[in-house]
């Protein structure tokens, strides 16, 4: 069963209530008596963890283009990290021939 804030408008009062989806709301404060009493609704708190959640569970042809950039980008750029470690080596290689 859900738990459920209240709040009254009259007084300030708030608290939890457990009830089922069935039970009528409650109208009736139990500080003051009256009948200011409302329903307060939270905001959920919702945390995605891990990579490529859109890409993977976006199943649009949109999702599909925007995952497909995004992996020729990283291709890339590791593409030239290589290119860029070989020039490297290359260099302390005839560094090391000279000495």
């Amino acid at each position: 069963m859900p738990i459920y804030t209240y709040r009254c408008e009259n007084c300030g009062v708030q608290f939890d209530r457990r009830q089922s989806f069935d039970d009528e709301p409650l109208k009736v404060c139990p500080e003051c008596q009256t009948e200011t009493l409302r329903k307060v609704y939270l905001p959920v708190g919702i945390v995605f963890k891990g990579s490529g959640f859109y890409a993977t569970d976006n199943r649009s042809p949109s999702g599909m283009e925007e995952s497909r950039l995004s992996e020729d980008h990283s291709k890339s750029a590791s593409k030239s990290e290589e290119k860029e470690a070989q020039g490297a080596k290359k260099k302390d290689d005839s560094k090391a021939k000279v000495d």
